[in-house]
């Protein structure tokens, strides 16, 4: 996928309109975060999942713990769309959250301009691994505590020391069922990620 502006806006000039920018985000975090909900939720377009039925034989990989009434898991990715004004669009790609799939995670990582990490408070140690993957990359990214039903809800300084973030790292509270929700979390990601690359002269990294 190339992101950036068409070669027809360019053929046609700088007195045609211009097609909006195309930025890649994704979006990751552990197994039963609630990745393909935040992609559906925002999703302008009917978002592509690839999503499978979880099977006794996916048990003793799959922890269900504290995600007991989930039934399917994604293996491959997400995917939506969403324009923020009529200069912008997302592209918005949902990663697996689970060991066994991570070697999917460098082919969508190509070309991202940065990351949400999504995290569940009743879990939090799952998205380390997230966060670990986008920091060695240097991958710029927001963490967004997904606020369920009956989790404790917590000040994000609190999550911030428990996750060991820089204060330069966004952290927000979000409900990945709230399309507004979702777009503030993901126009953070855009804003860090600018930052990020002027602060670097330059862009973010590859």
């Amino acid at each position: 996928m190339v992101f950036g502006r068409s070669e027809r806006g360019r053929r046609e000039g700088a007195a045609a309109a211009q097609d909006p920018v195309a930025l890649k985000l994704l979006v990751a975090g552990g197994f039963g975060v609630g990745k393909t909900t935040l992609v559906g939720a925002v999703s302008e377009i009917k978002p592509l999942r690839t999503e499978e039925a979880l099977t006794e034989a996916s048990r003793p990989y799959d922890d269900t713990e504290g995600v007991e009434t989930k039934t399917t898991t994604t293996v491959a990715m997400d995917f939506g769309r969403i324009t923020i004004n009529e200069n912008l669009v997302l592209y918005v790609f949902g990663t697996p959250g689970q060991d066994r799939f991570w070697f999917l995670w460098d082919e969508l990582a190509q070309g991202a301009l940065g990351a949400v990490v999504l995290t569940d408070t009743r879990r939090l140690e799952d998205c380390f691994a997230a966060i670990d993957y986008f920091e060695r990359r240097g991958i710029p990214f927001t963490v967004a505590v997904n606020c369920f039903d009956g989790a404790d809800r917590y000040p994000v300084e609190t999550v911030r020391r428990a996750l060991d973030l820089g204060q330069t790292v966004p952290v927000l509270l979000c409900d990945a069922r709230q399309r507004e929700s979702v777009r503030e979390v993901l126009i953070s990601v855009v804003e860090h990620a600018m930052r990020t690359g002027a602060a670097n002269g330059g862009g973010p990294a590859d």
